[in-house]
């Protein structure tokens, strides 16, 4: 099951706007529902988010943006608590805070909202 994010991701790499099949609205609202308590994702919290916590803004200027937004489940500290539809948990521990669960769909959505943000600067 693990190897179901390597290859979402591999798929979105290659045909590009796949992406764009997400709604970038339901994305902010999911970001700034669940992401906000850690990421500053826009105008809804400039000012929020954990210091030491990169601003979604300064991971879509990234170049590799897309693959860290579209496999970010996979990415530390985030497999503890993220768990996603159909992705096995990192582990059978209780996370240390309350867990926050997508679906593919969502992720979907999140990363076209990233996409938005990029296009808006």
């Amino acid at each position: 099951m693990r190897l179901l994010a390597p290859l979402v991701l591999l798929t979105a790499v290659s045909i590009g706007s796949a992406w764009a099949e997400g709604d970038a609205d339901e994305g902010q609202r999911l970001s700034e529902q669940h992401c906000a308590r850690c990421h500053v994702v826009g105008d809804f919290n400039r000012y929020g988010g954990i210091d030491s916590t990169p601003s979604f803004q300064m991971l879509a200027r990234r170049d590799d943006w897309l693959e860290r937004f579209g496999s970010f489940y996979e990415r530390r500290p985030h497999p503890v608590f993220v768990r996603v539809e159909g992705v096995e948990p990192w582990s059978d521990k209780p996370a240390f805070v309350q867990e926050i669960a997508f679906t593919p769909q969502d992720v979907d959505h999140i990363v076209a909202f990233v996409e938005a943000l990029r296009n808006a600067e």
